[in-house]
């Protein structure tokens, strides 16, 4: 049923939050998503409830914003030049916003003439609405078992209840947009929900699933035996903390029907607490979650009594002199602040960060999750030039300094805005995060770079020369001027390989390394023919490929190894650094990144959370509906772009 759900999920409309339970949903998880209704929420928990609540809200806020640049855009480049830029299913959804965004700001003038309040709930029903699918019962369901005034509210506001349905598929258009959900009525038989065999169809632009809430535990799938895992409740194993006569403690499984906060995690004297969604107990609302830290705290407390009662009042100013040096060391660790922001080359930008602690902790392969502080945002014309998250690749680190540097290519509104970065102003950088690329020893590897892929493949290639590898490396751009960083990959590789789509051919500097005018494909054909001259380091030798950059680029590079390279190249791992669209980045929780896959040999369909693993199998990886997701926020990012272009162009933000 899930791969059906996410077959249908490719543009902004179509979105999955929190699937399968993998976290809870967040109010701010719809801040960088363009939404179209009708909409279904499928879920009967306090989750669903609160998602459809705020997908209303946002929807209103949401096309009166689209109206207003709209108009403004309308103003300064002419309507006809917005709609040129938009394809035809864009140009659609963008209506459709215009529309409804006058309808709001009507609304608004009639509730004002007539004093009264504004009757939006009204305008979304009109619109379809926003619908919670839930395949039980109203009774039956937590929101209701655990705050039934919540569900008032929510039907108050005009939300749609309709029971007894269980998400089957969705339902698709000609642009392979969710256009409805197909849904198989429930009933209750001998205490058990089960299928009726009527299936029932609602119409969906939009559909969230918000279906459950399993604690995290994937620090255990990447540190394989730190952690005692409940296999029957997929969390980690409840443990108390038991002290010895001799005042040192140790962890213990609690019995049965007792509540522990401790991992199973005991080392020199260290223990691991959790709470919240990540305790089996009270996962599921905000309200538990404080509950779990009113009742856990004790049993930290307890672990420093002793401690606290030998302590000699004598040494408190010592003690609170401490306290302050090691704020102020974390603080200075934690801190991320930007040195520079460096044009590269066109539309390609280095930001260089000092975040120390996590300049110490980068692997090659992971990545960063960027954003600016709203309070330092550059407000024009009332708007608050504010990012969404952006994922960026660590091209290189200096742990030594506290250094990381971050290259972005400006495609929407959040990059572009990073050439607007000061040095010395504050930023949120969460990471690194994702999981390191494998480093194979003495191999044979082929590393195939497309566009702004290279700078993600600069901290790769250095590690797997390190390693004692061979590296041949196809670095592909769309024109020389593309180029940026080239002795960071001649330093990392025996031989380099660059292609450029459009000439003049990229000019060779060392006698090993060749060039051509063509796609990175075409490059590889030419160099294992030989048409490039001698080959050091033949394709046929090659045991791994490791490909990043566009969906494209790695699609094309995976079915060339079946096609023009297939008698080239030996059994060989082919991976691909996959880019999928992502919001919290946090591995496994707000499922933004999913991403499908398919075994070539089984038919097997998965779905694999790209914020985890990001790299994948090139044979496995569903490109289509890479493709398809990466779309998801088009409109409102090409409105943003068109913005921002008027903007810089009249000097109003400073960029570099």
């Amino acid at each position: 049923m899930l791969n059906n759900l996410a077959r249908g999920v490719r543009m902004a409309s179509d979105f999955l939050m929190g699937l399968q339970g993998q976290g809870a949903y967040r109010k701010n998880s719809l801040t960088n998503l363009q939404v179209e209704l009708p909409a279904v929420v499928i879920g009967g928990g306090l989750t669903a409830i609160d998602a459809a609540t705020e997908l209303q809200a946002y929807y209103v806020t949401q096309v009166e914003k689209e109206l207003e640049r709209f108009e403004r855009l309308k103003r300064r480049i002419g309507e006809g030049s917005i709609w040129s830029r938009l394809d035809a299913e864009e140009a659609n959804t963008v209506r459709t916003w215009l529309e409804h965004g006058r309808m709001v700001q009507a609304e608004r003038a009639a509730a004002l003439a007539a004093g009264r309040p504004t009757d939006f709930a009204r305008l979304v029903r009109s619109w379809g609405g926003v619908t919670i699918a839930y395949r039980k019962r109203l009774q039956d369901s937590p929101a209701y078992r655990l705050n039934h005034e919540e569900v008032i509210k929510s039907l108050e506001e005009g939300i749609g209840f309709v029971e007894c349905m269980s998400p089957v598929a969705c339902l698709l258009d000609e642009y392979n947009h969710v256009r409805a959900l197909e849904c198989a009525r429930m009933s209750a038989t001998d205490g058990k929900w089960k299928d009726t065999g009527e299936k029932v169809v609602f119409p969906a632009r939009a559909v969230m699933v918000a279906a459950g809430t399993n604690p995290n535990v994937v620090y255990e799938k990447e540190h394989p035996g730190t952690f005692t895992i409940d296999e029957k409740q997929s969390c980690f194993a409840m443990h108390r903390a038991v002290e010895s006569a001799d005042g040192a403690f140790q962890v213990e499984l609690v019995k049965p029907g007792e509540i522990g906060f401790f991992t199973s995690y005991a080392k020199d004297g260290r223990f691991v607490t959790f709470y919240g969604d990540a305790h089996p107990v009270f996962a599921g609302n905000v309200v538990r979650a404080m509950a779990s830290a009113l009742r856990g705290y004790h049993e930290i407390t307890r672990l420093f009594a002793r401690e606290v009662a030998a302590q000699d009042l004598e040494e408190q100013a010592e003690r609170e002199n401490a306290w302050v040096r090691f704020a102020e060391v974390l603080e200075d660790g934690l801190r991320a602040e930007v040195v520079d922001a460096i044009r590269l080359a066109n539309r390609i930008v280095e930001v260089i960060v000092r975040a120390p602690m996590a300049a110490r902790n980068f692997r090659p392969g992971q990545f960063y999750r960027l954003q600016n502080y709203e309070g330092t945002a550059e407000v024009v014309e009332g708007i608050r030039l504010t990012m969404e998250g952006l994922a960026l690749t660590g091209a290189w680190t200096d742990p030594a300094r506290g250094l990381i540097s971050l290259i972005v290519l400006e495609m929407g509104g959040s990059s572009r805005l990073c050439s607007t970065l000061e040095p010395g102003e504050e930023i949120v950088l969460m990471g690194p995060t994702g999981t390191p690329t494998e480093i194979p020893e003495g191999e044979t590897v082929l590393l195939a770079g497309g566009g702004l892929g290279n700078a993600v493949l600069f901290s790769i290639a250095a590690a797997i020369k390190a390693r004692g590898n061979r590296v041949i490396y196809f670095a592909g751009y769309k024109r020389p001027s593309d180029l940026f960083k080239r002795r960071a990959i001649e330093d990392a590789c025996d031989i380099v390989v660059w292609s450029v789509d459009e000439g003049p051919a990229i000019a060779t500097h060392r006698p090993q390394d060749c060039t051509t005018i063509g796609n990175i494909v075409e490059a590889m054909d030419r160099y294992s023919r030989g048409d490039m001259g001698a080959t050091p380091l033949r394709l046929q030798d090659v045991d791994r490929i490791i490909a990043i950059g566009s969906d494209r680029m790695m699609d094309a590079v995976r079915r060339a190894r079946h096609t023009v390279l297939k008698d080239v190249l030996r059994d060989h791992v082919a991976i691909g650094s996959i880019n999928s669209p992502m919001q919290c980045m946090m591995k496994e929780v707000c499922s933004q990144c999913l991403q499908r896959q398919v075994d070539p040999v089984t038919g097997r369909e998965s779905l694999v959370f790209s914020c985890f693993n990001q790299d994948q199998l090139l044979d496995k990886v569903d490109f289509d509906f890479l493709g398809q997701r990466l779309r998801q926020n088009s409109a409102a990012e090409k409105l943003t772009s068109l913005w921002l272009d008027h903007l810089f162009e009249q000097r109003e933000v400073q960029v570099v």
